[in-house]
């Protein structure tokens, strides 16, 4: 029974997030800014194959049943994590997010995770390429098609 309300309760957190995120065509909570001092840090995985393919399996395991596997947000109000609003921030404004949530837009906090698996998060989010982009092509394969 716990497990059950345990699922339960993440798929109703999906859903607010998914009702009052941010997508491509939502504009976005300008609010919701990483401190300077947490946008300054540096990836400490950026550039390394293997983060990329472990932030992917944690991103397609935690993030994926809202964002899509493609990052671009599977229903309105879910932020299209390859839009140059998101890109454009630096990568520890991405990890402070993703640690910390946005608890007003339904987005969860992800400090429990190990910051070791939240850094490779934002390495595999830097991988996410839009379709016809020239990087687009590099982007990982999904597990499944492998």
């Amino acid at each position: 029974m716990r497990i059950f309300l345990s699922l339960l309760g993440v798929s109703l957190l999906c859903l607010a997030l998914a009702a009052s995120g941010q997508n491509a065509g939502s504009p976005s909570d300008k609010t919701w800014t990483a401190p300077p001092d947490a946008a300054a840090k540096q990836n400490p995985n950026a550039g390394k194959a293997d983060a990329v393919t472990a932030g992917q399996k944690i991103f397609l395991r935690s993030c994926a049943e809202c964002h899509g596997e493609d990052g671009t947000g599977l229903q309105e109000g879910v932020s299209n994590l390859q839009s140059p609003d998101v890109q454009k921030q630096s990568d520890g404004a991405l990890f402070w997010k993703v640690t910390t949530g946005n608890v007003k837009k339904g987005m969860p906090a992800f400090g429990k995770l190990e910051e070791n698996d939240r850094w490779n998060v934002v390495s595999y989010l830097r991988a996410l390429k839009p379709a016809g982009s020239p990087f687009g092509d590099n982007q990982p394969t999904s597990p499944k098609a492998q």
